[in-house]
């Protein structure tokens, strides 16, 4: 799990322990490049949590993961720390564009959206495999990637995107490859959260 100083990370360290992973949290890049899988955490502003990243070199620990087809895990501001742009009170900060797309804020009568809410995801999903269509997760952000900007005759293989409502649509997960990400916080959701990050951790090991 990469350290970059984003908040408390025992509970995720604690959550992927329960489902049998050998955790390490460290904010080395060598280690970061060769570990199984690498999650990527965050809580707070984009800003923030990108200079925290950069901090590390964090985004060109992400892309050499990439490049070498090694998973990497972003959970809340790590997701959408993977897009091109994050736009928050007026500031505009580039992302690590992994993907294109702009984190905003949520048009939502109630901010921040705060509690435990369903998801849609698609057919082939491998993050959500095994769980039901009512199955809540737990969400807290007030802003999020409202429209999914790349097209499909872009890519070969077309990332699946994992949509929830809150006031509108919003991204809830991606699974492109050896990246994937969740808006919501699994560590956080209980018995679903847990089978998220099994899941997850099944195709760090092969």
């Amino acid at each position: 799990m990469l350290d970059y100083g984003s908040g408390n990370l025992r509970s995720a360290e604690r959550a992927l322990q329960r489902v049998g992973a050998d955790v390490a949290v460290t904010a080395d890049p060598h280690a970061a490049l060769e570990a199984d899988g690498l999650v990527v955490p965050g809580v707070g502003a984009f800003a923030a949590c990108m200079a925290g990243l950069s901090g590390v070199d964090g985004p060109r620990i992400i892309e050499r993961r990439l490049a070498g087809g090694r998973p990497v895990l972003g959970i809340c501001v790590g997701m959408q720390v993977l897009f091109d742009l994050g736009v928050e009170w007026g500031e505009r900060t580039a992302g690590c564009g992994q993907w294109p797309g702009t984190v905003e804020r949520l048009k939502a009568d109630v901010l921040p959206h705060m509690g435990w809410n369903t998801v849609r995801a698609p057919a082939g999903t491998t993050l959500f495999a095994g769980l039901d269509a009512d199955t809540r997760f737990y969400f807290v952000h007030s802003f999020g990637v409202r429209r999914w900007e790349l097209e499909e005759s872009d890519v070969l293989k077309p990332p699946l995107v994992t949509w929830a409502h809150h006031g509108e649509d919003f991204v809830a997960a991606v699974e492109n490859g050896a990246l994937a990400a969740t808006q919501f916080h699994p560590e956080k959701s209980g018995d679903a959260g847990a089978t998220v990050l099994r899941n997850w951790l099944r195709d760090v090991v092969g």
